[in-house]
């Protein structure tokens, strides 16, 4: 079977995500967020996660050697960071949109819930790093609806 790069991303499409905020500090003490929807359950025991980091990614240095991280997962009034840190070059989180963790990765204010976690292992993955992580803490809202992607755009429940 011949597949195309353009079939595949369409196909892939068809599944919605949640969408998240990646943040991390960096060695100079910069925190920083990157928008993903490549996040995932691995394990209850162990508590593992895992997200995916693009080879090509301006910031790959930097996340793929963290030893600590939060996956934040964004409310759907959150939608415009999610489009601000989507951006190449516009990693620098705004103070005003986090706070420092229990283990010290910046917490997104609001996310529907921020799991602070350790740098398990990573793997290559073609194109991609996988990056799995131990959940050391959890924080999360009572109540909110999550910011959705699917078929190329965002989308909401109902």
């Amino acid at each position: 079977m011949n597949l195309e790069a353009r079939q595949l991303r369409d196909a892939l499409g068809r599944f919605a995500t949640g969408v998240c905020l990646i943040t991390v500090v960096t060695e100079s003490g910069q925190a920083l967020a990157l928008t993903a929807n490549s996040f995932s359950s691995v394990s209850l025991d162990p508590p593992l996660v895992l997200w995916s980091l693009q080879n090509s990614s301006d910031v790959y240095d930097t996340y793929a050697s963290a030893s600590e991280f939060a996956i934040n997962v964004l409310a759907l009034e959150q939608l415009d960071l999610s489009n601000l840190y989507a951006r190449k070059g516009e990693h620098l989180l705004d103070p005003a949109h986090y706070t420092l963790g229990e283990h010290g990765a910046p917490v997104i204010r609001d996310a529907l819930v921020a799991f602070e976690c350790g740098q398990h292992a990573t793997h290559e993955g073609g194109d991609h790093l996988i990056i799995v992580g131990e959940v050391r803490s959890v924080t999360a809202r009572e109540e909110g609806v999550p910011l959705l992607f699917f078929g190329g755009a965002y989308r909401e429940l109902g």
